[in-house]
């Protein structure tokens, strides 16, 4: 059942025009579905490992196969081209993460030590249904970063796209209805908030991408519900420019980790600190690169960088642009909202900043280079470490040691050495959120996988039982 006289617009980001709509799934329709979804999963659980991972290799060939029909809906959804198809070719890779996880996975067994007589093993039971509520900026990877290592570890899962970009969700949605195994218990339901909200009061477990002020609504909604959140929020990620670090790697690796996506990743750096003595060269490359950024307007198969995808934002970087120019900050480049259909915002490097200028404080989501210059160290880390937010960082030296040294005093997750951004190319390595970035297990890494099961242990008493006399009061030795 859906709601047609609630159907939903959806802009499209490149043109700037409404293209489609969406009918949001309706709160009893999510709770039957859901309910279809838990009927599955037992026979699902049941496939195993191997079972599991063939069905998951198929989906991902079928993805593939049909690349061009997605591909043409997450270009309408995010108006560009070439990181979409990224997307799209992820996906096999990640299975193949997740499918090596599972073939590490052994129980633990043993014997208790102060009681050798009492053998254990700890098995892994997968929640049943897992829920997850994807954002708009990488709709595709962001759906299934979380959905894939759940179906692999036994779980039926339920994802509710953003409605900002769902239109992927519908040939998605046809790929999964050809693989036989899978269609039973993988769902994608188009919605709004309120559908979110419906899936997480019918699932087990919860996982959340997207804004600071919405999963603090799903993590309170969890709790409310007795069940995990796994929640990735926001960032306002810092990067520290030491005295010996070599001006150009990171003043081009810098540029990249700030507009790539058109800033639009919540590991984006935002914030970057650079040594006085090297200020000016780093900000003179700084510059002239930026400079040479383009868009992909009219063209949306030429330039570097897209449109912003969510109109609001557009007003949330016009507004933090704006207030930092009429505190006295400078602008080097960018510096507006363009209108081509879209809106597009150029890389605008910024200096003269002070600590109540919201662009300091506030997560941009944009391609936005505020630059501040650091005479110690100590005050670098203190700067870097005055937020609400705890996602990522980046730090830069003349050597790994002395940017992990620096690194480790940053409270943040993940710290890229020598490079920014990693975070969002390595999944191997764990880390976890600080602060308002987020809270719950981490998704990179063995945890990734681990999250998604609840430990079950099983204890065998080999010896006689014990009688209840033993624990009679005239036994106590009170001396």
């Amino acid at each position: 059942m859906s709601l047609p006289d609630k159907s939903l617009p959806v802009r499209n980001p490149h043109s700037g025009e409404i293209d489609y709509t969406i009918d949001p799934v309706s709160p009893v329709d999510v709770a039957a579905t859901c309910k279809g979804l838990r009927a599955a999963q037992p026979a699902w659980e049941a496939k195993g490992f191997e079972g599991r991972a063939d069905i998951l290799r198929a989906f991902g060939k079928a993805i593939v196969a049909n690349k061009a029909d997605i591909l043409s809906a997450l270009t309408d959804d995010t108006g560009r081209s070439y990181i979409s198809a990224m997307e799209i070719d992820g996906i096999p890779g990640a299975i193949e993460r997740w499918v090596k996880a599972a073939s590490e996975l052994t129980d633990d067994t043993g014997r208790a030590g102060a009681m050798p007589f009492i053998e254990y093993s700890v098995g892994y039971r997968p929640y049943k249904l897992v829920g997850v509520i994807s954002p708009w900026n990488f709709p595709l990877t962001l759906s299934f970063i979380d959905a894939l290592p759940a179906l692999m570890a036994g779980a039926a899962v339920i994802i509710k796209p953003s409605e900002v970009t769902p239109r992927f969700a519908a040939p998605v949605r046809d790929v999964i209805a050809g693989i036989d195994g899978l269609k039973d218990v993988l769902a994608i339901v188009d919605g709004d908030g309120t559908t979110g909200a419906a899936l997480v009061d019918n699932v087990d477990m919860v996982c959340f991408t997207g804004s600071v002020a919405t999963g603090r609504k799903v993590g309170e909604q969890a709790a409310r519900n007795f069940i995990p959140s796994c929640l990735e929020l926001g960032g306002k990620d810092p990067a520290i420019v030491l005295e010996s670090a070599d001006v150009d790697r990171a003043s081009t690796s810098l540029l990249r980790a700030s507009v790539l996506n058109t800033g639009q990743a919540c590991q984006s750096i935002e914030r970057i600190y650079v040594a006085r003595p090297i200020f000016d060269d780093f900000l003179e490359k700084l510059v002239a690169k930026a400079g040479e950024v383009t868009i992909n307007a009219p063209n949306i198969h030429s330039g570097h960088i897209g449109p912003i995808i969510f109109d609001k934002q557009a007003s949330i970087i016009e507004g933090q642009i704006a207030d930092a120019r009429s505190k006295g900050a400078t602008i080097h480049t960018g510096g507006k909202i363009e209108k081509h259909g879209g809106n597009w915002c150029r890389p605008t490097v910024i200096t003269g900043l002070t600590p109540d200028m919201k662009i300091m404080t506030e997560e941009t989501f944009g391609p936005l280079l505020p630059v501040i210059p650091f005479d110690t160290v100590d005050e670098a880390i203190a700067m870097a470490n005055d937020s609400d937010y705890g996602l990522s960082g980046a730090v830069y030296a003349a050597t790994a040691e002395e940017a992990i040294a620096v690194g480790r005093q940053i409270e943040a997750g993940g710290i890229s050495i020598n490079d920014g951004s990693l975070t969002g190319m390595m999944h191997e390595a764990e880390k976890n959120s600080f602060k308002l970035s987020g809270m719950g297990a981490s998704r990179m890494g063995r945890s990734g996988f681990l999250r998604f099961f609840r430990r079950q242990s099983m204890m065998v008493n080999t010896a006689e039982v014990a009688p209840i006399t033993v624990f009679d009061e005239a036994n106590a030795n009170l001396d």
